[in-house]
């Protein structure tokens, strides 16, 4: 059968190709939390996390580290309608694992040599005989970004104000 449109295509190829919901679960969500705490990591930390790993299996850049600009969307209150807030710099990256699997990293700012790396974790950690290690490695990434919620939030706890425990003058 020769389709000459996507619809016609799509329709031929039957119900199942056309699911559009993102796969989901715990894997999943591990993942999305390991790709944010690689975007916050600094190169030091990414590089110590690497090392542990050395000689690296042979890796293929799919993407060469490349930085471009994405636009912000704000709401208004919150909950109001959305409204470009402006531009943001960021630096995408992936890479192939021979035989495995492929990293990807998208990150704030210009940095590639982080990107890259991040990416590198990435794929290793999809590689269910590396993810504790990796998840190990990145262990000093993780207490760092503790510590900082810990101290902004004591930072900020310093600064409130309990409107509560004021007296009204009411007695």
């Amino acid at each position: 059968m020769i389709c000459d449109t996507p619809s016609a295509a799509s329709a031929a190829a039957g119900p199942a190709s056309l699911s559009t919901t993102p796969p989901e679960g715990p894997e999943v969500e591990a993942r999305k939390a390991l790709m944010g705490l690689l975007a916050r990591a600094t190169l030091r930390e990414l590089h110590a996390a690497i090392e542990r790993f050395q000689p690296l299996p042979k890796l293929k850049d799919l993407r060469p580290p490349e930085v471009g600009l994405v636009m912000v969307q704000g709401r208004a209150g919150g909950d109001g309608g959305p409204f470009n807030l402006g531009e943001a710099t960021v630096t995408r990256a992936a890479v192939h694992v021979e035989g495995g699997a492929t990293g990807v990293s998208y990150l704030l700012g210009r940095a590639p040599e982080r990107a890259r790396a991040a990416a590198v974790l990435d794929a290793l950690w999809q590689d269910p005989a590396l993810r504790i290690a990796v998840d190990d490695a990145v262990r000093p990434v993780r207490r760092r970004l503790a510590a900082e919620a810990t101290a902004q939030s004591a930072e900020t706890e310093a600064t409130k104000v309990n409107f509560f425990t004021m007296t009204r003058g009411e007695d």
